[in-house]
């Protein structure tokens, strides 16, 4: 099982190393891997500039590596998120977007939207996409707390409860946007739109560091967690008794949730079925020890985002599909055979 799961984490990996390269390459300028890579290389002084014209340079650089290390960041991100609260929750269902996390982060972005391009706070300039995140992840954190908090009781987190609560913060703050929708002009509604549907067009190097803290501070995170999880599977008493302080690993989870799916919508919008889909696919694949599932989620959430982007801007170019719409159609067909195929050993519920 070792072996199998190493060929697969290095399966993955070269998998994504390759995506990205070719992700780089596509477009009105059409460049094959190598020769991205011998740009990129170039770009960080690992490689001899000549023969490389400054519009090639400018091109991978500036233009489509931001967008593409956007894509990986997010995917990875998505994907951990659905993982760990899969864990939390021992249930294949938990996902940030199932239970509001998404939807509250998008609000609270069309919110920001609506208020500083209305003139009311003249520091948009200033905050810019770092200002964007950081509302973004208080709708997440909010959105997170208030599921979370509902579905308490007795000491315990009732899975059921939690879902159901996940349905109405989604109820809620989707009738809220849609009221925003209805009064924003022109500029505002084009922008809401942008958080609604997803998408990786707006993606620029300044956005991308303005995400990074809210990705790398969680990440931090991660080796503490696979242990507590896979105790946490046997049920919340027994990992009590094997030593886990369940308390703060339910912390870490939901502060890892958020603080990633929060810059996540903030920079691309609301994308589903990443936090889902993902960690059942790698289950199959290695089993559900999240010591690997962990990393293999976040290297195959990055390669599916990456890959969906590069659908979206050349399926029907010069026009781009909204990156919801493409990790859905990729998505649901995956987790409609996920399901049927569980609902046979009748592990699903499990």
């Amino acid at each position: 099982m070792q072996g199998r799961t190493g060929i697969f984490m290095l399966f993955l990996a070269l998998g994504l190393v390759g995506v990205v390269l070719v992700s780089v390459g596509v477009g009105a300028m059409q460049l094959g891997p190598g020769r991205v890579l011998h740009i990129l290389l170039a770009a960080m002084g690992l490689a001899d500039m000549d023969g490389i014209s400054p519009t090639e340079l400018a091109v991978v650089t500036q233009v489509r590596l931001p967008r593409v290390v956007a894509g990986v960041l997010i995917g990875a991100s998505l994907a951990v998120s659905g993982a760990v609260m899969q864990g939390l929750f021992r249930n294949p269902l938990a996902d940030p977007g199932l239970i509001g996390i998404s939807a509250g982060a998008s609000l609270a972005a069309a919110l920001v939207i609506i208020v500083l391009s209305g003139g009311l706070m003249g520091a948009w300039p200033l905050f810019g996409r770092v200002g964007l995140s950081v509302a973004a992840f208080l709708g997440a954190a909010v959105s997170g707390v208030v599921v979370y908090g509902i579905s308490r009781a007795g000491g315990r987190t009732m899975v059921a409860t939690m879902l159901l609560a996940g349905i109405a913060i989604n109820a809620i703050a989707m009738s809220i946007t849609g009221f925003l929708t209805f009064h924003a002009g022109e500029a505002q509604l084009r922008d809401i739109t942008f958080w609604m549907l997803g998408s990786l067009g707006g993606a620029t190097w300044g956005s991308v560091l303005g995400m990074l803290p809210f990705v790398l501070l969680p990440m931090l995170l991660l080796p503490s967690l696979p242990r507590p999880l896979n105790a946490f599977a046997l049920g919340e008493t027994d990992a009590a008794y094997l030593g886990v302080n369940i308390n703060s690993m339910k912390w870490r989870v939901v502060l890892v949730t958020t603080m990633t799916v929060g810059a996540s919508v903030a920079v691309a919008g609301a994308i589903g079925f990443i936090g889902l889909v993902i960690p059942h696919v790698v289950r199959l694949a290695i089993g559900p020890d999240h010591r690997t599932l962990i990393p293999a989620s976040m290297l195959l959430g990055a390669t599916v985002l990456v890959l969906s982007d590069l659908l979206c801007r050349t399926v029907l170019a010069p026009a781009e599909l909204p990156i919801g719409v493409v990790t859905a159609l990729i998505g649901t067909p995956m987790f409609i055979s996920l399901i049927l195929k569980e609902k046979r050993t009748n592990t699903l519920f499990a």
